[in-house]
């Protein structure tokens, strides 16, 4: 069985988020396709807060080389997928290795600037949008580029989809504490609108000690932590899932949400250009708390078209034939 190293930062495997999620795919995709694919990531690490000064995650990849190279090469591993832009030296090492990012050089994003130059150097991408291709190619004259999302686990709707289960007036988010994830912006929404039961998740323990700083209105109830079976059958519940996040490189929640059915509200940025549906509502801080209102209100409790797109586009079965192709190509 080939071998295809995955690094990740240590925080990454460790919460119940994107990055872990799809690790664990990738990891049951590979054991379909006949490929080992194994976790590496340093042991130590220089902050889990990526925004105090002089603690960047980037800089604190630099100082991790050593750990990650040891592992890679104890494990006689010559190709290599990295999901950080804090690692791409690894390709001085191995000619083998390909980008696969959860985060982007964007102005909206956190040290969006120190991000710039590690991607100057990335000669090979894998991404989970047609927009980031488009970026990769324009910004960073970076052209040898593979599309594959993130696939949803078919099998997690079939067991919870149930429309007699939607609470009509729920409105449901997820995201981190975080400035680019406007967590601020709910809790805003929520005060406005007291007749709203509004469900706030979060992907890691450490957020409840950080949204202590909040005035929490008695209609949000704040959720961390969740598993997978957990997220889906909370979001069965919900009749609005709302996504006002500046920028995301895939944003796994929404087609999550499609494929749950769910009427969706999100950004107008183009990075969700491929959340695009029947029932999926565009919109900006100046809208969307009518936005969100005006989807509650709808008679229609669930988007079968939703759903319907969100299979065709997004589902594992999607993500799998993505990886078929790409492993044909790169492991032989």
């Amino acid at each position: 069985m080939k071998k295809v190293g995955l690094v990740m930062r240590k925080i990454q495997f460790a919460e119940a988020q994107g990055p872990r999620i799809f690790a664990e795919r990738l990891k049951q995709i590979g054991l379909e396709l006949g490929v080992d694919i194994v976790f590496v990531s340093p042991e130590r690490h220089v902050s889990s807060h990526d925004w105090l000064p002089g603690y960047e995650h980037e800089k604190g990849d630099l100082v991790n080389y050593d750990i990650v190279l040891d592992q890679l090469h104890e494990q006689q591993i010559e190709h290599v997928i990295y999901t950080v832009s804090g690692f791409t030296y690894l390709n001085m090492f191995f000619k083998n290795s390909v980008l696969f990012p959860h985060s982007f050089p964007d102005p909206a994003l956190t040290g969006y600037e120190m991000m710039k130059p590690f991607y100057q150097i990335v000669d090979k991408a894998i991404v989970q949008t047609a927009f980031l291709k488009q970026e990769m190619a324009s910004k960073f004259g970076v052209t040898d580029v593979t599309v594959i999302p993130i696939g949803f686990d078919e099998r997690l709707v079939e067991k919870h989809f149930d429309p007699s289960q939607v609470v009509d007036n729920r409105v449901m988010w997820i995201g981190r504490d975080e400035e680019n994830r406007r967590p601020d912006l709910v809790l805003e929404y929520a005060r406005h609108n007291p007749d709203k039961d509004v469900y706030m998740v979060f992907g890691g323990e450490r957020y409840k000690e950080s949204m202590k700083k909040y005035d929490i209105p008695d209609n949000v109830k704040l959720q961390f932590a969740l598993t997978q079976d957990e997220v889906f059958a909370l979001m069965n519940t919900a009749k609005v899932y709302w996504s006002c996040s500046k920028f995301d490189t895939f944003a796994m929640p929404l087609t999550e949400a499609l494929a749950m059915g769910k009427i969706v509200v999100k950004p107008e940025h183009p990075c969700y250009g491929h959340i695009s549906s029947t029932h999926s509502f565009s919109g900006n801080e100046k809208n969307w708390f009518e936005l969100v209102n005006m989807a509650a209100a709808s008679p229609r409790r669930v988007s079968m078209e939703n759903q319907a797109y969100a299979m065709e586009q997004f589902s594992s079965k999607v993500m799998k034939q993505g990886y078929r192709d790409f492993f044909y190509r790169w492991l032989s």
